[in-house]
């Protein structure tokens, strides 16, 4: 009884040993390995898959090794590539992995489910064979998405914000996306795809294109921050991207006179003071206000202050421009402009009509030389007519 069961122990030992041994003459005898690192993938319809394949020849010779797929679904185009080339046949070396890759073309109109097939690999005496496997995936449902870069734009009310935003169908069907927006009292917003206004567009299965949201104030706001939602809506699918308007205030200054009249009248050789109102109905601070003129040839003009430090909104300041014509100009209509200009840029102007009287100085001194000279031709006329 112990002389078998010193039997068995030595049985079972023995194929412990030869066992390795054993698997490894089995593998000889075929000398070719075929493998890939990734057989299972997932992809998309009309996606081109590549696998890379690795062959590995054990057997003692070098040689040329054929490729073929078995199984592969109809309509699907297989081809092999080695260094930039399409093949038909890899030369292997003992020892050295040779790699080469195979590319799958699936239709745009395959169904989603797991596909599999089989790479085989024939030499002289040697072969091996690899399963690979596809997922394609189920429709996707439809679905948008709108992005931008640069969602915050800031400028003065009178500034039209301009926002780059590429819209995606991220669905695989064309769908006809409608655009709206939600916007703050005083805004309206217009869509624009390559130049053009538009209001919806069709965007294809996994398109992507680029609308220009433009949005403007079109009655005087404060300064702010206003808020946008632009909306894209596509059938079942839908997508909102907010959006910022800061806008910033900005003066806005008129020129006038306490009577609304802009016109007054001057005499040569006099300089003549006339009162203006400069007001900012502007939604910032008005600094460092200039004030110039445009006088005719020969005129001059000064303003008492010629600067105003600051006008704040809603406000106006009393400024006295002083105006003496030429000496010479002829009595007559002429026209003034005059300029206030804060710092920053722009100005607003007013043109003033100058009506120019001749002085009363020389009316008196006129009629008085007209009356010395009617009376020394009346004394004249008396004692030469007495002879």
């Amino acid at each position: 009884m112990r002389r078998n069961w010193a039997v068995i122990l030595l049985l079972v030992l023995a194929l412990t040993i030869a066992g390795p041994g054993m698997a490894r003459a089995q593998e000889g005898q075929n000398g070719l390995l075929l493998f890939s690192d990734y057989p299972a993938r997932v992809a998309e319809r009309g996606e081109t898959v590549t696998f890379n394949l690795t062959l590995r020849l054990t057997a003692s010779t070098p040689q040329t090794v054929y490729l073929d797929v078995q199984g592969l679904p109809e309509g699907w185009e297989a081809t092999f590539r080695g260094g930039g080339n399409v093949v038909r046949a890899v030369y292997v070396e003992p020892e050295k992995d040779t790699s080469v890759t195979l590319r799958v073309e699936v239709p745009d109109d395959v169904a989603g489910d797991t596909y599999r097939w089989t790479v085989v690999a024939r030499g002289n005496g040697v072969s091996a064979q690899f399963p690979l496997e596809l997922t394609i995936a189920a429709k996707l449902p439809p679905r948008l998405s709108l992005t931008t870069d640069l969602p915050t734009l800031r400028g003065a009310a009178t500034t039209t914000f301009r926002y780059s935003v590429t819209l995606k169908n991220e669905g695989d069907e064309e769908t006809n996306v409608n655009l709206q927006a939600d916007v703050p009292q005083g805004f309206v917003v217009s869509f624009k795809y390559i130049g053009q206004e538009v209001t919806s567009l069709p965007v294809g299965a996994n398109e992507s294109k680029q609308i220009s949201v433009e949005a403007r104030a079109y009655t005087q706001i404060p300064a702010g921050t206003y808020p946008i939602t632009v909306v894209a809506q596509g059938g079942e699918a839908q997508a909102t991207l907010p959006l910022v308007a800061e806008v910033t205030g900005q003066p806005d200054l008129t020129i006038r006179t306490p009577d609304e009249r802009l016109s007054t009248q001057v005499y040569t050789g006099r300089e003549t003071p006339v009162q203006i109102l400069v007001q900012n109905n502007g939604t910032a601070p008005a600094l460092d206000v200039e004030l110039s003129a445009s006088p005719p040839s020969g005129w001059s003009v000064r303003f008492e202050p010629e600067r105003v430090a600051e006008i704040p909104a809603g406000q106006q300041v009393e400024v006295t421009m002083h105006i003496r014509p030429a000496d010479k100009a002829v009595a007559g209509d002429y026209m003034l402009t005059v300029r206030a200009q804060p710092e920053g840029g722009g100005y607003e102007s007013a043109d003033f009509r100058i009506t120019v009287l001749t002085s009363t100085l020389w009316g008196v001194v006129g009629i008085a030389l007209i009356a010395v000279a009617v009376a020394v031709v009346a004394l004249a006329v008396v004692r030469f007519g007495r002879r």
